[in-house]
């Protein structure tokens, strides 16, 4: 019993010291933050090679276009995107002489409508459907092939490998490519235009001497024709007048 007292005492003391530990073990961990609005431009510039494609991709309005859809869309997007390299070597004057419309395609060529893993890429059925697919009726598809994890993208024109993913989750994929994708439809080869063919209104000379002709002689030949008859009259009158001189 004289041991009992002490340690009746001390209990409570235990309990109150231990109440914050026990409290902050049984409290909910709190819950993570939500993730902010995905910036594709941020996720470039985090790559330190793609200042001209961000260019693009902000003159062009397509930077917006892709963040409203992979964040109100169940269907993500796909973007390959050319180092500078890859721009600084096309040939001089590329990118200069595509008018606004032009550069649009150009870019939304480099971006998939879909989510799509570097894996996947190997399933797909070719030619796949790029954004700029629906601005034209003509082929505006990018070609898959590979194997295991090398992936390679073609366009008809140049061929590339897809290398660093700068990005590889839901909803946006984003690759790294080392040549700018170059559709067939701005930089393929164009078709010679038509000679134009000459015009069939002008009269030829034949014709008009043909017509001339049919209208008979002109108001000069009239009067010269005219002049030899009168002529002919005087010459007959005054061999009458000779002949009956001599007759008298």
């Amino acid at each position: 019993m004289a041991f009992s007292t002490p340690l009746l005492t001390l209990t409570p003391l235990i309990l109150l010291l231990l109440s914050p530990l026990i409290q902050a073990q049984s409290a909910p961990a709190p819950a993570p933050a939500p993730a902010g609005p995905i910036n594709i431009t941020g996720i470039l510039d985090k790559g330190g090679q793609f200042t001209t494609f961000i260019k693009l991709l902000t003159s062009t309005q397509a930077a917006n276009q892709i963040e409203n859809q992979i964040n109100n869309s169940n269907q993500g997007m796909t973007v390959f995107a050319p180092t500078d390299n890859a721009f600084n070597n096309l040939k001089a004057g590329s990118l200069n002489q595509l008018n606004d419309q032009e550069q649009v395609q150009l870019v939304q060529y480099h971006i998939l409508p879909v989510f799509y893993k570097l894996n996947d890429l190997l399933l797909v059925s070719n030619p796949v459907r790029t954004q700029a697919s629906s601005s034209d009726g003509g082929s505006w598809g990018l070609n898959f092939t590979g194997r295991a994890n090398q992936v390679n993208v073609s366009t008809g024109l140049v061929e590339t490998q897809i290398n660093n993913a700068l990005r590889q989750e839901s909803p946006l994929a984003v690759y790294q490519v080392d040549q700018v994708l170059l559709p067939n439809a701005l930089f393929g080869v164009k078709p010679p235009s038509a000679a134009p063919v000459p015009s069939s209104k002008t009269p030829s000379s034949s014709s008009n001497t043909t017509r001339a002709a049919a209208d008979g002689p002109t108001s000069e030949d009239d009067s010269g024709c005219s002049g030899r008859i009168n002529m002919g009259l005087g010459l007959v009158a005054g061999l009458a007048l000779f002949c009956v001189g001599v007759v008298s």
